[in-house]
């Protein structure tokens, strides 16, 4: 008999949950540890057709660290599909308004660009202070 090529099957995922703490540590380097959980890159199993990922919570977001003046020089941009409706934000002003959103944006970049993404982005929870409701699940603390 010959060997086959093994591929993941739905219904073989098993789904973990992590706690990343975002206090002192860098945007960029924390998003690219929470994109990989999110998409399964570290499972023997990884397929990039299936969402293989596991869950991911974020604490303390208002915490985050940026390097540089990227505080000042980083700047958002949202539309609001009207004519002239280009609303801009730099990362200091987004941070004091929303602070999960500044997590939220660089996963989400990080991610294929396409419908599981937007599966695999439902899976992130940020929270801004150091409590979750996600105690019940017992999730696996990691750092970066």
């Amino acid at each position: 008999m010959k060997d086959r090529t093994y591929t993941t099957k739905p219904k073989d995922i098993i789904r973990k949950w992590y706690l990343f703490d975002a206090k002192d540590k860098v945007l960029g380097r924390l998003s690219v540890e929470i994109a990989n959980r999110l998409r399964g890159k570290e499972k023997p199993v990884f397929s990039p057709h299936l969402d293989c990922g596991d869950f991911v919570v974020v604490i303390n977001a208002d915490k985050i660290r940026l390097t540089g003046d990227k505080w000042n020089q980083k700047i958002y941009h949202r539309h609001s599909g009207h004519v002239g409706g280009l609303k801009s934000t730099t990362a200091k002003e987004l941070l004091a308004k929303h602070p999960p959103r500044l997590i939220f944006q660089a996963v989400k970049g990080m991610l294929p660009q396409n419908n599981l993404s937007r599966k695999m982005m439902k899976k992130l929870k940020v929270y801004k202070g150091a409590s979750h409701p996600h105690e019940a699940q017992s999730p696996t603390v990691l750092e970066v």
